[in-house]
């Protein structure tokens, strides 16, 4: 029985392997406490699940759904973006400031790689250790 009902699911799914994906995971679902949406017949819970999606009682996309938010470890949640707030008025001639200072003027301090072994060659070594205090 299992191997007509693949073939009367193959016009609602058109891969197998996704037929195969969903309809085990809607037998994972009835196992789990699901109600079924056909009669059972004394099948067991893959064809049920096959026959269900053959009868069209689930949509293969509500299943492929429900298949792909089981296997997500983090959803994302859309938020709103944060509104940008206006500038008090006692802070205008600080925003002035801050509003005169452009990305392209930062600039940053590079420092070649020769550059930095000459400056650590010219690291002295801390005078005297409470080692060498308590030994003399």
């Amino acid at each position: 029985m299992a191997r007509v009902t693949v073939e009367d699911c193959i016009d609602k799914v058109d891969n197998r392997f996704e037929l195969v994906l969903l309809a085990s995971h809607r037998a994972r679902m009835i196992a789990s406490g699901s109600s079924i949406l056909v009669a059972r017949d004394n099948d067991k819970n893959p064809v049920v699940a096959l026959r269900e999606i053959a009868d069209s009682k689930i949509a293969p996309g509500d299943l492929k759904e429900d298949l792909i938010h089981s296997l997500q470890k983090h959803v994302e949640v859309d938020e709103p973006e944060p509104e940008t707030v206006p500038m008090l008025a006692s802070s205008a001639p600080a925003a002035a400031k801050a509003a005169s200072v452009d990305d392209a003027d930062v600039a940053f301090d590079r420092m070649s790689e020769e550059d930095l072994l000459r400056g650590l060659d010219g690291l002295v070594a801390p005078s005297g250790n409470s080692r060498d205090d308590d030994e003399d």
